[in-house]
Parts: structure tokens; sequence; C-alpha cells
């Protein structure tokens, strides 16, 4: 029996088309293969994202709440023995005046104050307290907390010889105690309290005299050794925000300005070849290296004053100028050419083109990078311990110039505090802080670019 043509030609249509299905079976399984694994890195990068952020928020947020004693304290006049407050004179000079003020407030620098707190303690506390358990009555509080107390009696000296109620927060052990970060079953020579002072916590817990209330201290005060509950981010704060000042003055027009002359003016030469490189080149570089550079130059030459918000400035602008120069050229190269083109028939220069068409339809795109950048220098940590910013500074700056640290430099010093058990929570709630900033700057660089887009 033979095998017409007609029988030949169908069979092999029949190979071509199976032949074709598995082709398409096999395309169309890699293509679910690689959609599969593209939502597969995608959940796991979320998952992972999601499990930074509850553990940072776990241990964080319980230190935006923190131990504070409810005490009403007896400004005993026999324990602040001081004058009347001076009150300047007619034809007095204010040398004179100061010199009377300043001799008024190291009277009350000798006050005793931990005496007036000790008696309010006792009241709260039952039973005869002997002057050997002084030392174990005054872990219960704040040692910074007399500073507070004598603050409000130079505020209103009117206050002595009254009974005010005060809120005093608790030793840093204490809080610790309380909340439960320390083994309770671990024996005496082994916790970092006294079982007095344990007892007596755990009693003013009982009473209500010792609450867990919002840590304003967290953010009115700034960074302290001798007193680690009161240890708070504001002197960090302000030095963060007057670097970022600096870097926004100075990196983004310089750095915008740079990008369209590049774009949009710069002869194609060897020359602006090697700039462009350069620039790349400098994106990638560690950001430790401009740190030895500003030490160098700015700290080592230029004598500015070291730990500086300013040198801290002004080495973050040269990290971030990068950045904002590729991201400005890549929102420039966005823009048609067809925008330049029409422009230049009806007659503009070459400068209205890119200042009165092409500027304004790059700039969503150049400002979403700028703010990126700013973000991004907002949490650099290595330039700044290399010019000095991780020193201890115990005052609020009032400018540049003064002497500062930065949120994430003290990020980093918290985190080797030695008492870890208070300070983990802490370093935990500065980088809550730190990651609101961002995200804030971040949502900033969203709603602008949404609001220029909408408007051109």
């Amino acid at each position: 029996m033979t095998v017409t043509n007609l029988e030949i030609a169908d069979s092999r249509r029949r190979q071509r088309l199976n032949a074709i299905q598995r082709s398409l079976n096999a395309r169309h399984a890699r293509e679910r293969r690689f959609r599969l694994l593209g939502l597969g890195a995608v959940i796991t990068a979320m998952v992972l994202v999601a499990i930074l952020f509850a553990s940072i928020l776990i241990r964080g947020v319980p230190a935006f709440w923190q131990a504070t004693l409810t005490l009403d304290i007896y400004l005993d006049p026999e324990v602040i023995q001081v004058d009347e407050r001076p009150v300047r004179e007619r034809g007095e000079s204010p040398a004179q005046y100061r010199e009377r003020e300043l001799a008024w407030l190291s009277q009350l620098g000798m006050v005793n104050w931990n005496a007036l707190i000790d008696e309010a303690l006792k009241d709260q506390l039952p039973g005869e307290i002997e002057s050997r358990q002084t030392r174990d009555l005054r872990a219960l509080v704040a040692s910074g907390e007399r500073f507070a107390l004598r603050n409000r009696v130079i505020e209103k000296p009117e206050l002595i010889g009254q009974t005010v109620t005060v809120k005093m927060l608790a030793g840093a052990n204490v809080d610790v105690w309380l909340k439960g970060n320390i083994d309770r079953s671990l024996p005496d020579h082994q916790q970092q309290l006294s079982a007095q002072t344990r007892e007596w916590a755990d009693y003013l817990k009982e009473q209500g005299t010792i609450r867990n209330a919002f840590s304003t201290a967290l953010f009115i005060n700034t960074d302290s050794r001798s007193s680690p509950a009161s240890a708070g981010l504001a002197g960090a704060f302000m030095g963060s925000l007057f670097m970022m000042l600096i870097v926004i003055a100075l990196s983004i027009p310089l750095g915008v300005a740079s990008a369209i002359y590049l774009e949009e003016f710069a002869p194609k030469n060897r020359l602006t070849d090697l700039i462009e490189i350069n620039i790349n080149n400098l994106a990638a570089v560690p950001s430790i290296i401009f740190g030895l550079l500003g030490a160098a130059i700015f700290v080592g030459y230029l004598r500015l004053p070291l730990s500086a918000p300013l040198v801290g400035g002004l080495v973050l602008t040269l990290m971030t100028l990068p950045t904002i120069i590729i991201a400005t050229r890549s929102a420039l190269r966005s823009i048609p050419p067809s925008i330049r083109q029409a422009a230049l028939g009806i007659g503009a220069s070459r400068v209205q083109t890119v200042f009165h068409h092409v500027l304004p339809l790059a700039l969503p795109g150049i400002l979403t990078g700028s703010i990126l950048g700013v973000a991004q220098a907002l949490g650099e940590t290595a330039p700044l311990l290399l010019i000095g910013m991780n020193a201890f500074v115990a005052n609020v700056p009032s400018s540049p110039v003064d002497q500062a640290t930065a949120l994430p430099v003290q990020i980093y010093l918290w985190q080797g505090n030695e008492l870890r058990n208070f300070f983990e929570a802490r370093t935990s709630a500065a980088i809550i802080v730190l990651l609101g900033l961002m995200l804030s700057l971040n949502a900033t660089a969203i709603w602008l670019r949404k609001k220029f887009e909408t408007r051109w």
C-alpha cells in the first residue's frame, strides 16, 4: 500500500505544528517561570523590609515611654538658703547686674537638691529609711532630675517654701527593671540595682507613683553620660538640621547648574568626556573617602572648627554633588529633542530654550533626584566620624559653627554604650526618628514630582 504525496505533506505539516506548539509551550513556561521568579523576588524583598521595620518598631516604640515618678516635693527654705533673686536697680550697669545674678545662681548651685527629692521619696515608701540607704534611694531617680528641679526654682523663685508636684524620670536601671528587660531570677551580684532599690521600685510601681509616660526628654534633651535616663536627641537633631540646610543650599544649585551646562551647553570633546567619567566615578566612591577629604581640606588646611555642622555639611555636599548631577542630566535627557527644535525654530535663543522650555519639563525629575540625594546624605555616618562629629556634645548647637553631632552618629554612639539593656531600645527609637525624617523627605520628593507633573 503506497503513501500518497498528500498524506506525506499532511504528516510534515503536523510535525511542524507540533514543533511550533512545543516551542510555544516552552516559551510560555519560561515566561511563567520568569514572572514567578520576579514575583518571588518582590515578595522576598518586601518580607525582608517588613522584618527589618518590625524588629526596629518592636524594640524602639517602648523606648518612647519611660518610667516616670510623680512626687510632691516640699521646697524647704531651710535647705534652699539663698537670697532673693536680684532685680536690676536704677543706674546699675548690665555687667554689675549680671555679676549679682551669677552670684545668686551660684547659691542655687550649692543647694542640696537631692535632699529635697530624698524627702519626697521617703514620704512615698513604707517604713523608716536609714541614712546608709540613701544611695539605694537615689538610684530610683535619674541623676539629672535635680538640675531640672533647680531650673524650675530659677524660673519661679516664689515657689520656695511651697510643695510642688513634679514629674521626674526614673533611673535608667529602674526603667529597665520595671519593663522586664532584666532577668529577675539572676542573683544579686549580677543585678544592676541593689535588692532594696528593686523592692522600692516594684512598690512604687504598684502604688502608681511610678508610671510609664511618653518621654519628651528623648526629643528636648541632649545626650548625657552622667544621667543616661535623661539622654535625648535634641543636639543631634539640630546638628543634622544645620547640615541638611548647608547641603541643600550648596549641592542643589551647584549640581543642577553643572548638569545643565554639561548637558546643554558644553562642547563635546575630550575634556567634557573626562569630566563626565570622573563624575560617574565619584558617585561610586565610598563615603568614607569624602570624610578623609573633608578632614584633610576643611579641618586640616582651612582650619574650620572640628565637629561642626558647617564641616559636616560641606563634606556631605561633596558626596551628594555627583548624585544630583547624574539625576539632573538624566531628567534633561528624558525631554524629547522636538521640544528644543520647536523652541529654536520659533526664534528662541539657546538659553531661552533651556530655561523656558526644557528645564520646566525636567523639573519633577530634578527635584526627585535632588531630594533623594539629600535624604541619602542625611543617613551617612562614616564621613562624619572622620571629622570629629562623634565627640560628646552636651549642648544644643545654636549655629553651624558650634560643636554638634548628628542623628546617625548619635545612633552609633548609643549602640556602643555600656548600659546596653537601656540604650538598645533607645537606639531603635533614634533609628525610628531618623527613618521618619528620611521618609518625610522621600514623601516630599513624590509630592513635588506629582505637583509639577500636573502643572506642566
